[in-house]
């Protein structure tokens, strides 16, 4: 005879409200937009944007924070007394303070000190809280003592964002790319460009080109200061930096465990100076800002772009608009903090003006 314990079945029953919740916030909300460049200098060779700015949150990590939320839930770690807490440069957390507040939870960010200070009111906008540390790679020890002092959950989306999320499933944001590529004038990708910064969509995205067996190629591009460039070359996995990456959201002062190297067919590293010009230059050609890593992307692209015209190759790119610029203002888009931080970009923003003809 089984025995009935109330406890459990309620606790099953807010898990079942809770990830119906999570999906009906999905279900209302629309696909991201594809936005294609016009950059005449490339003929034969189509420029495009996964727009992934429009998410509810504004970032790419909306996506990452619902999929560990549902794997949180499913595995039993969730309930609805869990203190959630995360390690975060600021738009995971961003993320997940959202669906925290959606599912009525506490929610930390444990963010470095550095971290915009936009995206810190953002966090605490969805009722989140900022729990700071000095350096970046200070983030994991004390997320998992917090975790533990608070009989928490520490989500760790860098140990889990490569699983969380089904590669095969027909809801992921490479199924999207294909879908959304299918009429355009080069319909298979050439190459898709992505900047790992757990690396859970860049492990995403690359399984789902094995899986569908794709003739697309996956460019990984990491920013100065961080470790998965020469992990990616070495597979030194005991590689660590004092120092963590000026590009907001990606780069790692250590290798993470979400990181697959298997699916990247090149890596390349990009300046810093050439992440943050491009994306004052992006804003000419779309008429609004985007973040720091948009740039890191774009510049990898256009890098490919670059080389496919001086082969004679015809084909398309994509790559990801991350999230928007109205978030560092008072970083990227402030002149002075640049020339101190980050260098000159005027060299970058002129070689890129003559892409546009």
């Amino acid at each position: 005879m089984m025995t009935n314990y109330p406890h459990t079945t309620r606790n099953n029953q807010w898990v079942c409200e809770a990830i119906r919740k999570i999906e009906s916030d999905f279900q209302r909300s629309a696909d991201t937009h594809l936005i294609k460049l016009d950059l005449r200098y490339f003929k034969d060779i189509d420029i495009y944007l996964k727009d992934e700015s429009t998410h509810p949150t504004g970032s790419l990590k909306h996506r990452l924070a619902r999929s560990l939320f549902l794997y949180g839930l499913c595995n039993g770690w969730i309930n609805e007394d869990t203190t959630i807490i995360e390690s975060s440069s600021g738009s995971t957390a961003i993320s997940e303070a959202y669906f925290a507040r959606l599912l009525g939870l506490r929610f930390i960010a444990v963010v470095p000190q550095s971290t915009a200070s936009r995206k810190i009111d953002q966090i605490r906008f969805y009722g989140g809280e900022a729990h700071f540390v000095e350096r970046s790679d200070q983030i994991y020890a004390e997320s998992r003592r917090l975790a533990k002092a608070l009989n928490g959950h520490y989500m760790d989306q860098f140990t889990y964002a490569e699983r969380a999320t089904d590669w095969r499933s027909n809801n992921n944001i490479a199924n999207s790319i294909f879908e959304q590529m299918k009429f355009e004038r080069f319909p298979e990708p050439s190459w898709i460009v992505m900047s790992p910064g757990t690396g859970g969509n860049l492990a995403t995205i690359g399984r789902f080109i094995r899986y569908r067996c794709h003739n697309t190629q996956l460019m990984a591009v990491d920013p100065q200061n961080s470790v998965f460039h020469e992990y990616y070359r070495t597979g030194d996995t005991s590689l660590t930096l004092d120092c963590g990456s000026k590009i907001e959201g990606i780069g790692r002062p250590r290798v993470e465990p979400s990181f697959i190297p298997g699916v990247i067919d090149r890596m390349e590293t990009i300046a810093d100076c050439d992440s943050v010009g491009t994306i004052h230059w992006l804003e000419t050609v779309i008429g609004r800002k985007a973040g720091a890593s948009t740039g890191t992307n774009l510049f990898g692209a256009l890098k490919l772009a670059e080389d496919m015209q001086a082969n004679g190759e015809k084909g398309s790119i994509v790559t990801l608009l991350c999230d928007g610029g109205d978030r560092y203002l008072d970083t990227y888009y402030n002149l002075d903090w640049v020339k101190n931080n980050i260098g000159d970009i005027s060299q970058t923003i002129n070689h890129l003006m003559r892409y546009q003809g």
